[in-house]
């Protein structure tokens, strides 16, 4: 199915949740500092495992950087 990712069109698999994307993504299992907003709204993190993704969704993933 077809996603927008940070700007970018993306294939994801169907009956993914927010986590799962997440998890692909960064390449880690327990992320931190990271912020998820779906078509616009924030996704808390606890809702991450039960939020699915759907067809023609947009995701913005914020990983927060320390330094300067």
């Amino acid at each position: 199915m077809k996603i927008t990712l940070n700007g970018i069109e993306h294939e994801a698999k169907p009956a993914w949740a927010v986590l799962d994307l997440v998890r692909e993504e960064l390449g880690d299992e327990a992320p931190k500092g990271v912020a998820v907003a779906l078509n616009g709204e924030v996704v808390r993190r606890t809702e991450w495992p039960s939020v699915k993704l759907t067809q023609g969704d947009v995701i913005e993933i914020v990983r927060a950087k320390q330094g300067g």
